[in-house]
C-alpha cells in the first residue's frame, strides 16, 4: 500500500486577520509530491490550521483520485487542537471550527480511511510553515 506523510501548517498575522496556509506531502522516499502555499482572507490561527487540512485532503483526492482509498496516510501538524480533535483526544468547543471538522470528517470517511493524524513540534513542520509564511508575507 502506498503511503504518503502530508506536513500542514496555518497561520494569521495577530490574533484575528490576514491568514495563509501551507501543504507539504512527501512519499516514502520523502520525495515531494504535492505543495501548496495560499492566502486564505482573514481568520484565526485556528481556522488556518483546520484550512490547511481541508486544503491538503482536497488537493491530495484531486491528484489521486479513488486511489486514495487504498493508500496510507500521515497527516502531520503542529496544532494540538487540530491533531487532538482529529484523533478524538480532546471535544471540539469553537462552534466556528464545526463545518471544517466535518468537511475532514466525511472526506476521511469517503476517501481517506487510512489517515493517521500525527502532533509534530514546529520544528518538524518546517516546509509547509515556510509554505504558509512566503503567502502571509506576500
Amino acid at each position: 500500500m502506498e503511503r504518503l506523510t502530508i506536513y500542514t501548517h496555518g497561520v494569521c498575522n495577530e490574533d484575528l486577520g490576514p491568514a495563509a496556509i501551507g501543504v507539504y506531502v512527501v512519499d516514502v522516499k520523502e520525495e515531494v509530491v504535492l505543495s501548496l502555499s495560499e492566502s486564505i482572507g482573514n481568520g484565526t490561527n485556528d481556522y488556518a490550521e483546520y484550512f490547511a487540512v481541508v486544503r491538503a485532503l482536497q488537493e491530495v483526492k484531486k491528484k489521486f483520485g479513488d486511489q486514495t482509498t487504498n493508500m496510507e496516510f500521515e497527516l502531520k501538524s503542529s496544532s494540538d487542537l487540530v491533531i487532538n480533535n482529529l484523533s478524538a483526544k480532546e471535544q471540539l468547543n469553537n462552534v466556528s471550527l464545526v463545518g471544517h471538522f466535518m468537511e475532514i470528517f466525511n472526506m476521511r470517511v469517503a476517501s481517506f480511511p487510512h489517515l493517521q493524524p500525527t502532533l509534530i513540534k514546529p520544528d518538524l513542520n518546517k516546509e509547509a510553515t515556510n509554505l504558509a509564511q512566503d503567502n502571509l508575507d506576500v
